[in-house]
């Protein structure tokens, strides 16, 4: 009797154990998402060599912080688990080298990607005269989505639009004009993408437009300091954006 307990009091703990804890939400992309979270030097550390213990600097200081402080301060009954693999200066070839450890074996319900800003600056500052590969860009992006669905078909897909100002740096540079066409190029990939997967798309090029053209202030680097950083405040936006439209 007490060995059939016994039995029945550990397959039961053994279910509970596997229900633990409530949705894993990843975060990854660039600088924007990583909110200087583990830079050392002016250096972007991987994320496995990031402290991953301390919990007054686990998020970084972006729109990913403030999208997990949300959730886990309202519903502290849910246990959501939020992981920043944002990494400053990523392209999206940078995701597709590090999206095993840091997307598929983290096993999220919910994956959230921002990238784009990073492959048009590098595609500008090497100078080829090549036209950017937008049909190589996409087949990589669906292919990384791919892997994550094969890995998990019911993970909810999260995707952001890459977005750029003319203000601060590159107010009044010289290839403004042609890098806002070609981040705007890549928005409209994603945006295609996210209807093919039936993801969440988050229009932030949109969002900075109009903020910026709506709710300007005397400081043209309110909302955006540096032409394609936000500053606290856009990343206030961007929270407020991602929490509306996802809805865990």
């Amino acid at each position: 009797m007490k060995r059939r307990l016994a039995g029945t009091v550990l397959v039961l703990c053994m279910t509970l154990s596997a229900y633990a804890g409530g949705l894993r939400v990843v975060f990854i992309g660039d600088s924007i998402t990583d909110g200087n979270w583990g830079s050392a030097g002016g250096r972007s550390k991987p994320s496995s060599e990031r402290n991953h213990t301390d919990m007054n600097h686990i998020y970084g200081s972006g729109y990913m912080y403030l999208c997990a402080t949300y959730y886990q301060s309202a519903y502290p009954g849910r246990e959501y688990e939020f992981f920043n693999r944002g990494i400053s200066g990523n392209t999206l070839e940078n995701l597709e080298a590090r999206w095993q450890q840091d997307v598929v074996e983290l096993a999220p319900d919910v994956l959230s990607v921002l990238v784009g800003t990073n492959d048009v600056h590098y595609y500008l500052q090497r100078g080829t005269g090549e036209p950017f590969d937008f049909e190589g860009w996409e087949r990589r992006y669906r292919s990384l989505l791919d892997r994550a669905r094969a890995a998990n078909p019911e993970v909810r897909i999260v995707l952001g639009a890459p977005f750029v100002a003319p203000v601060g740096k590159l107010r009044g540079s010289d290839d403004f004009a042609l890098r806002a066409e070609l981040v705007e190029r890549c928005a409209s990939v994603v945006k295609r993408i996210a209807a093919d997967y039936g993801a969440v798309y988050l229009p932030y090029d949109e969002l900075f437009e109009k903020l910026l053209r709506k709710e300007a202030t005397s400081k043209e680097t309110y909302w955006i300091w540096d032409g394609i950083h936000p500053t606290p405040a856009g990343h206030r936006r961007m929270a407020e954006l991602w929490i509306r439209r996802v809805r865990l």
